[in-house]
């Protein structure tokens, strides 16, 4: 086989970096793969548009089908993103014996079970290094070198726009919705912002991150999901004069049985190297029984990274085209048969510690309220602040306490408690914190 011949579905910014990175770099990949890797067709609704590449006449065309139909193309890589028509086009590629590229986290996050299936079947590979972490290897390296590990948990920052917003919120005392703002401007945040902020582009990641680790089937619909929209400047300087940092954090836990699936603000210890993931920049920490604990960091995003994951994943395609391997590996890394149903934690189950902001009036027996009904729910109180007296006693305080380890069940039935006092004036602010990202 002298040449891999690959179709592409979905010419935007990032197929045409694929477009780019093949271009400038077909010696090396030649030298690499052992076989030239070639876009025949590229199919896209618009035709028109000048994407910065040159393409051979040909090569672009509005027809899905030209790919489908087309004996000599062996790899579809799908970029065009969302459900549907993603999901038809990539199962209808499979069908036709062509092995898959992706970088559709959302499509895999809920609709991965049937494509695997099918995939299976038709003795073909998804490939889906882009979907987390653009460039950073993280899941070629769960399959490959740390396969032999069994996982205890991941823990991600995995959504640049969130980190970017967070980590200008932390060094200059902003506000959220201004550096909302200037995500916008700088194009770090797309115009609806809403899958980012509100944490779902981050638990379609860690459904795939979890589904690898565990060798199991993760629930999407079942993720604990929060975003940041609620978090305020004056979190962020209460986290840090406790001296923690606060990332919107993918969770993954495997104990005793049950998995943690969860992402959420998450006040990490500043010491932290997670605390310290700063810009539009990811990382993801895994901890393996035998290789310890590994971080990988690097961009989440953007046309090279996610370019540069794409092609990684034609290149191990081709390498095994070339010696004429067909499934050379199941996509979660697992035989078949292995993957198992693993039940996931209720969020009531989970044990944290929390940072309690209540908006209280400043007048005696408040903290006394407040101490005594988390007393009841066994919940201890590790250490607290609260802002300056006010003058006019109707004019609400903070005060903010960091609690030990609780059980998320009992805290959040003692805020229920708290919050129909009638000395809190607003709804009281919780925020876990992780102290062993282990």
């Amino acid at each position: 086989m002298t040449e891999t011949k690959a179709g592409l579905i979905g010419f935007g910014n990032i197929g045409a970096g694929v477009v780019r990175l093949l271009q400038e770099n077909a010696a090396l990949i030649k030298g690499k793969a052992g076989t030239g890797i070639v876009l025949k067709k590229i199919a896209d609704l618009d035709t028109t548009t000048d994407r910065g590449v040159m393409l051979p006449p040909g090569t672009l065309t509005d027809d899905v089908n030209e790919i489908f139909d087309d004996p000599e193309i062996s790899v579809v890589i799908e970029l065009i993103g969302g459900y549907e028509p993603a999901k038809s086009f990539v199962l209808k590629a499979i069908e036709r014996g062509k092995h898959i590229v992706t970088a559709n986290k959302a499509l895999l996050a809920l609709h991965g079970e049937e494509i695997y299936a099918a995939a299976a079947r038709r003795n073909v590979e998804v490939q889906f290094e882009a979907a987390v972490g653009g460039g950073i290897p993280v899941l070629t390296a769960i399959k490959g070198n740390l396969a032999a590990n069994n996982f205890g948990s991941v823990f991600g920052i995995m959504n640049g726009t969130c980190n970017y917003i967070l980590t200008r919120m932390t060094q200059e005392g902003a506000d959220f919705a201004d550096m909302l703002a200037a995500a916008k401007q700088l194009g770090y945040a797309e115009p609806d912002p809403t899958f980012d902020i509100e944490g779902v582009d981050t638990a379609h990641k860690l459904a795939i991150l979890a589904s690898l680790c565990f060798g199991t089937r993760i629930d999407f619909n079942a993720i604990h999901t929060e975003g940041i929209s609620g978090i305020t400047a004056h979190d962020v300087k209460f986290a840090n004069d406790f001296g923690y940092h606060i990332k919107l954090l993918a969770i993954g836990k495997l104990s005793s049985g049950k998995i943690e699936a969860r992402v959420h603000p998450t006040m990490i210890p500043l010491h932290n190297p997670l605390a310290e993931v700063n810009g539009v920049f990811n990382a993801i920490r895994l901890t393996a029984d035998f290789a310890g604990p590994v971080m990988f960091y690097g961009r989440g995003a953007g046309q090279n990274p996610t370019a540069s994951a794409i092609v990684g994943d034609l290149i191990g395609l081709a390498r095994s085209m070339k010696a004429g391997a067909g499934r050379r590996m199941a996509p979660l890394g697992f035989l078949d048969s292995m993957i198992r149903d693993i039940p996931l934690k209720p969020m009531s189950e989970i044990v944290s510690k929390y940072m309690l902001r209540f908006s209280a009036l400043d007048k005696p027996g408040v903290l006394a309220a407040i101490s005594g009904s988390l007393g009841r729910h066994e919940i201890s109180i590790e250490s607290m602040v609260q802002t300056s007296k006010q003058s006019d006693s109707s004019i609400p305080v903070a005060i903010v306490i960091k609690t030990h380890e609780a059980l998320e069940g009992a805290v959040q039935a003692a805020l229920s408690e708290i919050d129909r006092l009638d000395i809190i004036c607003m709804p009281t602010v919780f925020i876990r914190i992780e102290d062993n990202l282990e």
